[in-house]
């Protein structure tokens, strides 16, 4: 959804710098640097957001029963996406509560409840796919996952395929490069830059 790519450029929710790269907490020199967060503090950004999803969800999971968020920045889109389905909604905390009931999802969920999971970010799919363990664990059938943007790395389809698991964005790395590119936001090398990251994210920078 190329509105939503613009959206995210405007707000710098999303930061390209290719010829001065961020570095990950995993020491990988990124030139993309993503804040979706950024995006509950503005209503018409976060009201297209939701109805969006909702209408990608309606299209890929129409046997959806349960929307959940992941703890934290998936929580405030699963409740707009929920409000704009008339679902219930849950979420799920990064770990389990070390006090009381020790809980990791908060809500009802129902086993065997056909549940999809929100977040604003799909990177290597390795903490929304912990997430999915959790509400699987819980007795949830969780049938996809569903976010704002995606970086389209290799090892996010990897990651999915392996747990089984479908998933969907509203935006994606390689349209949001050409948004700003039409935008004349990048430069044509620093366009082809952007691309040899995304198919050599520890190389992408060697000659």
């Amino acid at each position: 959804m190329k509105q939503v790519a613009k959206d995210l450029l405007e707000i710098n929710a999303v930061t390209l710098s290719p010829n001065e790269p961020f570095t990950w907490a995993s020491g990988i020199k990124s030139p993309i640097y993503c804040d979706n967060r950024l995006t509950i503090s503005y209503p018409e950004i976060r009201t297209r957001i939701a109805k969006g999803i909702a209408d990608l969800i309606r299209e890929s999971f129409p046997e959806v029963e349960m929307i959940a968020g992941t703890a934290t920045a998936g929580i405030p889109h699963a409740a707009w996406i929920a409000q704009e389905l008339n679902l219930p909604m849950t979420y799920v905390r990064s770990k389990p509560k070390d006090h009381g009931r020790g809980k990791q999802i908060e809500g009802h969920l129902t086993a065997g409840q056909k549940t999809l999971l929100i977040d604003d970010l799909i990177s290597t799919g390795g903490s929304v796919l912990k997430a999915v363990a959790a509400a699987q664990k819980e007795g949830a059938d969780v049938i996809g996952v569903c976010g704002i943007f995606s970086y389209q790395l290799d090892a996010a389809d990897k990651n999915f395929a392996a747990a089984k698991i479908p998933f969907a964005t509203l935006t994606n790395y390689g349209e949001l490069i050409d948004v700003a590119a039409a935008d004349e936001q990048i430069t044509a090398s620093e366009k082809k830059l952007l691309k040899k990251w995304r198919q050599d994210p520890e190389n992408w920078l060697e000659d």
